[in-house]
């Protein structure tokens, strides 16, 4: 039901920075370009040892690179909309807790192998509302690539990412707002909270699937 990245033939899709990956040339690099390839390169490093880490091992040496590079309490606060605003404090520390862990699963669980893809940085322009967009582009060798988008902002004096497109135009965080949404309105904030966790112990047991 809740997902982060759809799968996009994820049997071996690989965010690579290095060994079989070209950023563009002629890129000057930039503080966004550098927390996108950062986050590529753990990534890349990840998938191929997936097998010898684990869903384990691969979750723990991405989480530090994820706080690093994403910005996961505006990611969380988004996700839920107005529903944050009317949270106690409490529920908002619990949600952002659940939701830091969800995203470390879903990478975790779906870096989990290496085939070749390439991997290549194509540019970084700006945005709406002083934010950058990096964008980058996937290529599977005999299929056609696969744009990925990552949009930053700056806070407290670094860039963070806050959301991720795919083809281009696809929002995840557009996405996750409007299944929370759903979810919350229909069932609570306890309901989203154990919608999340059940997702990622089902990561954790390679069984999340599509949904």
């Amino acid at each position: 039901m809740i997902q982060l990245i759809p799968r996009l033939r994820m049997a071996g899709l690989t965010l690579a920075l290095a060994l079989g990956v070209t950023p563009a040339s002629a890129l000057d690099s930039s503080p966004c370009i550098e927390v996108v390839e950062k986050l590529h390169a753990a990534a890349l490093e990840v998938m191929k040892q997936a097998e010898t880490l684990g869903y384990a091992g691969r979750a723990e040496r991405l989480a530090p690179v994820l706080d690093e590079s994403m910005d996961l309490r505006f990611m969380a606060e988004k996700s839920v909309g107005r529903y944050w605003r009317e949270a106690s404090e409490q529920m908002q520390e619990r949600l952002l807790k659940t939701f830091r862990r969800y995203i470390i699963a879903t990478y975790a669980g779906r870096f989990d192998g290496y085939s070749g893809q390439h991997f290549e940085t194509l540019g970084e322009e700006p945005a709406l509302r002083d934010t950058r967009l990096v964008r980058t582009r996937i290529t599977t060798p005999n299929e056609d690539s696969i744009a990925l988008d990552y949009r930053l902002w700056q806070t407290n004096g670094s860039w963070k990412i806050v959301d991720v497109y795919l083809n281009g135009t696809v929002s995840e965080l557009g996405l996750r707002r409007s299944e929370y949404t759903t979810v919350i309105k229909r069932d609570g904030l306890e309901a989203l909270l154990t919608a999340l966790e059940e997702k990622i112990i089902r990561f954790a047991s390679g069984t999340a699937g599509d949904l």
